[in-house]
């Protein structure tokens, strides 16, 4: 014989999924826990700013080397650095 069933059914409310269950501990001795993974991106910039110091730095020792030692004008008759005296031998002027 078949259940009665009853005369005024009313829907149910819905039911609460059920609680997931917490992921699996990282066995002992194993690197990944829950921050692995995360740092990645971090990485990243850090390894491509050093990149860009590094090639900023190397173009900057280039141009440093083609700086003369001072600015100064040589003075006419006083010998610089170089054993010249900054006068030219030539009788004619260039043009630039």
């Amino acid at each position: 014989m078949p259940a009665p069933v009853p005369a005024q059914a009313t829907p149910s409310a819905p039911r609460p999924a059920p609680p997931r269950p917490a992921p699996p501990a990282a066995p002992p001795g194993s690197e990944r826990g829950e921050e692995f993974g995360k740092t990645s991106p971090i990485a990243l910039v850090v390894i491509l700013l050093l990149l860009i110091a590094a090639v900023l730095i190397r173009s900057m020792s280039k141009r440093l080397r083609n700086v003369p030692a001072s600015f100064d004008e040589p003075v006419p008759g006083e010998t610089g650095a170089d054993g010249l005296d900054g006068e030219s031998d030539d009788p004619e002027p260039r043009s630039p």
